[in-house]
C-alpha cells in the first residue's frame, strides 16, 4: 500500500470526505505516522489542521485536502533547494550508506550539469568498496565528464587532493566527490569524512561547498537516524531522496526537514540518466495526496 494509501482509505471509508470528527483526526494521525512522517511531526500536522479547519470553518473534503497540502508543503520549505555552484570550482561532497544509490546519483548529477554547459569532474574517493571507482567511471563515461580515481584501498584523501588540483588546473566548474558508504565503525566514518572536509577547506577555502546525503525513500524512520549521524559527522546542506518510483514516497523527508532543518534538493524517480529531478515541495505534496 502506498505512502498515503492509508490516509485515502481512512478518509473514504470512515468519513467519505464529509464528516470531520475525532475519528477523522485519529485516523489521519495514524496514517501520517505509518507514512513515515514520524509521531511528533504527524501530531503537529494534525494539530495545525485542526486549527485551520476550526478557524476557516472548513466542512468540505477538498478544502481539508488543500489545507493538509499547505501544511505539509510549508514543513518542507526549510532552505534553498538549489545547489550553490557559484565558484569555479564548486565542491559537492556526496555521502550516505552503501546501497542507497549514491554513486548513481552522482552520475546523474554529472549528466545534469554537463548538459547545462558546466565542466564537471568526478572524484572517486570511495576506495573502500570493491569496484566503486569502476562503477563511477562507467557513469563518467555515460555523462561525458572527467574522473580522477586510484586503486582500491588507496587513501581517499589523496584522491580528493589530486581531484582538487586537477579541478583548479583545468578550470573545472564543479567537482562531485563520491565517498565511502560504510567504514568499520562510526568513529572511523567521522574521522574519514572530517579529513575530507579539512582537505577541501585547505585546498579551496573560498569554494562554494555542498554536502548532500543520499537516502533511500524506502528506509523509513531509520533515514532520520542516518541524517542525524551524518549531520554530526560532516554537516549537511541537502538531501537526495532516491527510489521514489516504487510504492514508497519518502515521508521521512518531512521529518528530516522539521527536526534537522535540512531541505531535500533532488529526488530519484527511476533508473534513467535523466531521472534525478530537482525537488519541488508543491509538486511532491500534490503527488503524495
Amino acid at each position: 500500500m502506498g505512502i498515503f494509501a492509508r490516509i485515502k482509505k481512512a478518509w473514504y471509508e470512515s468519513i467519505v470526505w464529509e464528516t470531520i470528527d475525532e475519528n477523522f483526526y485519529d485516523e489521519l494521525e495514524e496514517s501520517l505516522i505509518m507514512a513515515d512522517l514520524g509521531a511528533a511531526v504527524a501530531a503537529e500536522a494534525v494539530s495545525e489542521l485542526r486549527r485551520v479547519v476550526y478557524e476557516k470553518s472548513i466542512q468540505r473534503g477538498d478544502e481539508v485536502k488543500q489545507a493538509l497540502r499547505d501544511i505539509l508543503e510549508k514543513k518542507l520549505e526549510v532552505g534553498d533547494t538549489s545547489l550553490d555552484l557559484s565558484t569555479t570550482p564548486s565542491i559537492v561532497l556526496v555521502i550516505g550508506v552503501n546501497g542507497v544509490g549514491k554513486t548513481t546519483s552522482i552520475g546523474k548529477l554529472a549528466h545534469r550539469y554537463k548538459e547545462q554547459g558546466k565542466r564537471v569532474l568526478l572524484c572517486a574517493a570511495d576506495t573502500f568498496r570493491a569496484a566503486a571507482a569502476d562503477q563511477l567511471e562507467i557513469w563518467a563515461e555515460r555523462a561525458g565528464v572527467e574522473i580522477v580515481r586510484s586503486r582500491e584501498g588507496a587513501d581517499p584523501g589523496a584522491v580528493l587532493f589530486d581531484s582538487l588540483a586537477a579541478a583548479k588546473a583545468r578550470s573545472v566548474d564543479v567537482v562531485f566527490c563520491d565517498t565511502a558508504g560504510r567504514l568499520h565503525n562510526k568513529a572511523n566514518l567521522m574521522s574519514e569524512l572530517a579529513k575530507l572536509r579539512k582537505i577541501i577547506d585547505r585546498e579551496v577555502p573560498d569554494a562554494a561547498k555542498e554536502t548532500l546525503l543520499v537516502l533511500d525513500a524506502t528506509t523509513g524512520q531509520n533515514g532520520l537516524q542516518q541524517a542525524k549521524v551524518f549531520r554530526e559527522t560532516a554537516g549537511l546542506t541537502g538531501i537526495i531522496l532516491t527510489k521514489l518510483d516504487g510504492t514508497a514516497k519518502g515521508g521521512i523527508c518531512v521529518a528530516i526537514a522539521q527536526e534537522l532543518g535540512v531541505p531535500v534538493k533532488f529526488v530519484g524517480l527511476g533508473e534513467g540518466i535523466d531521472d534525478l529531478q530537482p525537488f519541488d515541495a508543491k509538486e511532491y505534496v500534490n503527488a503524495l495526496i
